[in-house]
């Protein structure tokens, strides 16, 4: 069995100098808890190679976060991300799309992981993601033509969380408002920047990065002990 993890590659925003990219637990949390299962996975990005780091959240007092980090095996894979015309949905039984808010930018729109999305879904694959990276299931259609997200309960980082760290005046859209306009049943936790998940049959988000390896969990729980 192998997992797809998907991470952004657009590390600028608008008006801000600092660098965004990927947040790197919400990475190291989910990969830790797969790689002591022995679950093989993959790294794809919507342009393959290296992938941006978040400089906020290199975070290295984090106990897995600077395991990984100082991994030479696990740095390659972030150096050298696959493209989606390098892999094969038909090799995975989940895909993963981390966050970051450099997500924001370039996941909703990419056709190719939608694709791949889509076609592990329908295999009766599993979906998972957490944060900025539930912005990559936004326009996920199936077969039918019906949103992915429609009616289903998900979560993602919430407007509240966003008006907290004070990126509103840089994300392109607020993920928690455009997850409803999709047909989303969209909930989140009574207090920000709490580990919150939830589950929709084979869809699993989390709300921040906080909940990585809660998404990791309840994932290899329904896979293994189902």
């Amino acid at each position: 069995m192998k997992v797809l993890i998907v991470c952004t590659n657009h590390d600028t925003y608008p008006a801000k100098t600092s660098k965004t990219g990927l947040w790197l637990n919400e990475l190291t949390h989910f990969y830790d808890v797969m790689a002591k299962r022995r679950i093989l996975m993959d790294v794809v990005s919507p342009l393959g190679g290296a992938i941006p780091v978040d400089e906020r959240s290199l975070d290295l007092k984090d106990e897995c976060n600077a395991r990984y980090w100082e991994d030479a095996a696990f740095r390659q894979k972030l150096q050298s991300s696959l493209k989606p015309s390098e892999v094969y949905a038909n090799d995975y039984r989940l895909i993963y799309f981390t966050g970051g808010h450099g997500a924001m930018w370039d996941l909703p729109e990419n056709t190719e992981l939608q694709n791949l999305a889509k076609a592990i879904y329908e295999r009766n694959g599993m979906v998972t993601a957490v944060a900025h990276g539930v912005s990559g299931l936004l326009n996920v259609r199936l077969s039918d033509g019906s949103l992915l997200i429609q009616d289903k309960y998900v979560t993602a980082y919430s407007n509240v969380e966003e008006a907290l760290v004070s990126f509103v005046s840089e994300v392109p859209f607020y993920l928690e408002d455009q997850l409803k306009e999709r047909g989303a049943n969209y909930t989140k936790a009574m207090i920000p920047f709490v580990e919150f998940i939830e589950m929709d049959e084979r869809l699993i988000t989390g709300q921040n990065s906080h909940s990585a390896r809660k998404v990791a969990t309840k994932a290899l729980e329904e896979l293994f002990e189902k």
